[in-house]
């Protein structure tokens, strides 16, 4: 796995770029982080698309590089996974699943994983004129030693690219564009 350094400083570039979701609250010891879209697919269609994670999660967020080697079991319990070689990390645990309406997870993403801080991601889905209503919260709470306020900006940046593709994955059916 790259360093933690160098995964901070992908993660602030990416947040260059522009996100479409808000840091609504970022203090020391916690981060919210909130984004609300239309995808053009039905609930069922998006929700499947979003269990579909190897097809749409960038690989350069992952720890092997490679996407192919993510799964999401989607049920209470179920993994986050990413397995290769003799290697796993488990990203998140499913904590409720909904097809078609919600899933949520116990979740601290890339390098807050070892920050020992506690993250809840939720996807909620509503049906919608155009397809779905997409509302993504990410919250995430540690000790004020965590210094959540200083890395919320590239959080935003890498969950956003993600929700980028995602919503690209499940308006075309494609998977994700491959790297240059």
């Amino acid at each position: 796995m790259r360093t933690q350094a160098a995964v901070a400083a992908v993660l602030l570039s990416l947040h260059a770029l522009g996100a479409q979701a808000e840091v609504k609250e970022a203090a020391a010891d916690h981060l919210l982080i909130q984004d609300s879209r239309v995808v053009h697919a039905p609930p069922d269609k998006l929700y499947a698309a979003l269990i579909d994670v190897a097809k749409w999660w960038n690989g350069e967020h992952s720890y092997s590089g490679d996407a192919s080697h993510l799964s999401l079991k989607a049920e209470a319990g179920g993994c986050f996974c990413e397995r290769w070689d003799n290697q796993s990390v488990e990203h998140g645990r499913v904590i409720w699943a909904a097809p078609g309406h919600l899933l949520r997870l116990d979740t601290a993403l890339g390098p807050l994983q070892a920050m020992a801080v506690q993250g809840v991601l939720t996807f909620t889905l509503k049906p919608s004129p155009e397809g779905t209503a997409l509302q993504l919260d990410y919250r995430v709470n540690g000790s004020s030693a965590s210094g959540l306020d200083k890395i919320a900006p590239a959080v935003n940046g890498v969950l956003m690219e993600q929700l980028d593709r995602l919503q690209r994955y499940a308006d075309r059916g494609k998977g994700a564009p491959a790297k240059p």
